[in-house]
């Protein structure tokens, strides 16, 4: 962020400076999504249970660069034209899909604090799994935002199907795992 910012100061953001602003914080937005759900695989492979102390920091960097990604969409790019605004979400898939990632990470940004948690209880964990949609959101809004070459958000979908396809690989093997259940009483 202060780089770009810098730029900015320099003038260095080239012939279109609000879609390097846009493009920058929206490709942030996406790697702290990212770095967010890897959390939980890097914790469990490597058995450092501390790295759990940084997903909530990690998930709110990732809620403050989709705010700054949307404030440049609608301040830089729209100039708070609603009626524009409304039309572009209604005529262009990929605004659409980003927009509803957005609002989806508005509830688990205003649901991170400590006192949410332990309101919220067991449920804030299943509420806060909406971040695989969001995440899925987030890469199918750059897939259809690039025209031509699709690398990069091709590596962004790589890299979330990994982390969710590890958490469902888990998931099953946990379920496996489980003795069936007999009918015998369990009296160990």
């Amino acid at each position: 962020m202060g780089l770009l910012g810098l730029d900015a100061w320099r003038g260095n953001l080239g012939a279109n400076p609000i879609e390097v602003i846009t493009r920058s914080t929206g490709t942030w937005t996406l790697v702290f999504l990212l770095v967010t759900l890897s959390v939980t695989p890097l914790r469990k492979l490597s058995h450092y249970q501390s790295l759990v102390k940084f997903r909530r920091m990690l998930g709110l960097f990732a809620f403050f660069y989709a705010c700054l990604h949307f404030t440049t969409y609608i301040w830089l790019d729209q100039f708070f034209d609603l009626p524009g605004i409304v039309k572009d979400v209604a005529k262009r898939p990929f605004i659409t899909v980003g927009f509803l990632s957005f609002v989806l990470l508005i509830p688990l940004a205003v649901t991170s604090t400590r006192g949410m948690i332990r309101r919220l209880g067991r449920r804030w964990q299943q509420f806060h799994r909406l971040i695989y949609l969001i995440g899925i959101g987030g890469v199918i809004h750059y897939f259809w935002l690039v025209k031509a070459d699709r690398t990069q958000p091709l590596i962004y979908g790589t890299c979330l199907i990994i982390l969710l396809s590890y958490r469902i690989a888990v998931r099953r093997w946990k379920t496996e795992r489980k003795p069936a259940l007999t009918g015998i009483p369990d009296i160990g």
